[in-house]
């Protein structure tokens, strides 16, 4: 497999705007992320928010679920149980999905089929094989005829196939943050596959909006503790993706950890070097150049959460370990940002013909 992460930023200026907003509907608005996703589509200069849909909030204004948003232009809409019908009748072109995996594909389908683009910031279509989705989601695959049409919404990859398509997947946060470092240097052939090993640190907002005792207050403050193992479900999309760049099967060992802050993820990658640790930098340069929301920070260089928090960027930072021959990758984010609600929004500014970067640099 050839592996590209070019953009063209000239191309991109050259785009053909959509004249007007462009209409949007939110499903399943009442979590973390759609919370985001509002925010963001409330600020955005080409987009209109139509309709947004929860079961428990429907017929409540968005200000009365969300009081920031009080006196905001647009912010008087309500929320409407989820009956595509509905939505569709609102004039939305596209739908974002922010539901639980097995939840979003119904929806993706019915929307589809009266004409909306979608993107689904489930696990529903991030995955190539019905059977790997089966083994990691304990399901079948509630719609395996769209996974071939499905395109995985990682704009630095796959920019030019998300401005083209009807769905999109946005990947998930921790493979975000573990992706981005990894896959240029895969390519390359600079690492040993096999070595692979990565530590993840999420705030407690990357477990959704829900009741969960574990999750409360008194549980998570002052504490750090690790969790899925030893197979979280998005070491399946990470490790196709990851497999992808090699040009091989790629396994790896990933444990994430829950720190005690509301947003931001902290990732470190260590992997053997085959190649010389001189060729890291060029590598991620070259393949990030005309990338606006990858911030190299350079080698010897420790990323921070704070710095990335509400915003759609994620920094990286590399060192060498010359005893023991390995390369310590890291990276940062706002799992609710770039690794989710502005990622999305990312790929929808690639879909409708807006500029990659609007709406999502005056964070």
């Amino acid at each position: 497999m050839t592996f590209s992460l070019a953009h063209s930023a000239t191309a991109e200026h050259n785009l053909t705007h959509m004249s007007g907003n462009t209409k949007v509907a939110i499903i399943g608005a009442s979590g973390y992320t759609g919370l985001e996703l509002l925010r963001l589509v409330f600020c955005h200069p080409k987009a209109e928010v139509v309709a947004i849909t929860s079961r428990a909030n429907s017929g409540k204004k968005v200000t009365e679920v969300f009081p920031r948003f009080e006196g905001h232009p647009g912010t008087d809409i309500r929320f409407i149980d989820p009956d595509m019908e509905s939505v569709a009748a609102t004039g939305a072109d596209v739908a974002f999905l922010a539901l639980p995996h097995g939840a979003a594909a119904p929806f993706a389908k019915d929307l589809l089929e009266r004409g909306l683009k979608v993107i689904d910031l489930s696990a529903d279509f991030r995955l190539d094989d019905p059977d790997v989705y089966a083994d990691f989601y304990d399901q079948p695959h509630p719609a395996p005829e769209l996974l071939s049409e499905a395109v995985f919404g990682l704009p630095e990859v796959y920019q030019d196939e998300i401005k083209a398509a009807r769905l999109v997947a946005s990947p998930g946060c921790y493979p975000t943050s573990i992706m981005l470092p990894l896959l240029p240097l895969l390519s390359a052939g600079l690492l040993d596959h096999e070595s692979i090993t990565v530590s993840s640190m999420s705030g407690v907002s990357g477990a959704g909006r829900k009741a969960d005792l574990s999750l409360i207050f008194a549980e998570v403050n002052e504490s750090v503790r690790s969790y899925g193992l030893p197979r979280h479900r998005h070491l399946s999309e990470i490790e196709q993706e990851l497999g992808k760049a090699a040009g091989e099967k790629v396994t790896i060992s990933f444990v994430p950890h829950l720190i005690p802050v509301t947003a931001g993820i902290c990732t470190t990658t260590f992997a053997k070097l085959t190649g010389d640790f001189e060729q890291v930098g060029p590598a991620l340069e070259q393949a990030y150049r005309d990338c606006p929301f990858v911030r190299l920070r350079g080698a010897g260089v420790s990323p921070d959460t704070k710095h990335v928090t509400g915003t759609n960027y994620v920094d990286i930072g590399w060192h060498h370990d010359a005893r023991t021959g390995r390369l310590i990758l890291q990276s940062t984010e706002d799992n609710l940002g770039k690794g989710a609600a502005g990622q999305a929004i990312q790929s929808f500014n690639l879909m409708v013909g807006n500029l990659e970067t609007v709406g999502l640099q005056n964070l």
